[in-house]
């Protein structure tokens, strides 16, 4: 089989067809093998820049949250002049976007088993965007003047579960069933109910 005649080429080979291989059939079925395959290289060849199959699933993951993070900034770039209420509603709504578009890679980027890995640093990897999540909640609070948010880094945590759970409900299709309302209308009830009712 051809394979590149660089590390760094055939190590970004298999990541770039493991992501390919996620994005088609999710990532449960996903074996070292299946992507030596997918990328044209000898079942072998995994093996000599991923020791384990969490470290090569966790590099894929790494990808993704590449990918959110350049969406998100995309998102924020578009609304410099929007309050922090609106760029943190345009924000969240870019995050389920996600989420529902990327489902395998969604899923594998919010995996326990290799965030506890350790591997590649991935837990580290989402922590800038959880930066600028936690800012723009600091700045919310702000903005509907009560002052400064007592603990602005609880709060945006408290929102990024509900946003992971609206997520995971809505992909169940249990969401719309148990409350007979749309994604946006929740996402609004969340953020009201993390920040206070716009004008409140």
């Amino acid at each position: 089989m051809d394979e590149p005649n660089t590390d760094a080429g055939l190590r970004g080979r298999l990541v770039r067809a493991g992501v390919e291989l996620v994005a088609a059939e999710g990532a449960r079925g996903v074996s070292l093998r299946e992507i030596a395959r997918h990328a044209g290289v000898s079942h072998g060849a995994p093996r000599r820049y991923f020791p384990t199959h969490l470290a090569l699933l966790s590099a894929i993951a790494r990808e993704g949250f590449g990918q959110l993070a350049a969406e998100a900034g995309e998102v924020l770039a578009d609304r410099p002049q929007e309050t922090p209420r609106a760029q943190l509603a345009a924000l969240a709504r870019s995050y389920l976007a996600f989420a529902r578009d990327h489902r395998g890679m969604y899923e594998l980027m919010f995996r326990h088993d290799l965030l506890e890995s350790g591997e590649l640093g991935l837990r580290e990897v989402s922590l800038p965007l959880f930066e600028v999540l936690v800012d723009l909640v600091a700045r919310a609070g702000r903005e509907g003047g009560d002052g400064p948010v007592a603990d602005p880094r609880a709060r945006a945590g408290a929102l990024w579960a509900n946003l992971h759970g609206i997520a995971q409900l809505s992909a169940w299709r249990s969401l719309p069933l148990a409350t007979a309302a749309g994604q946006d209308e929740v996402l609004d009830a969340t953020l009201d109910a993390h920040l206070g009712p716009v004008g409140g």
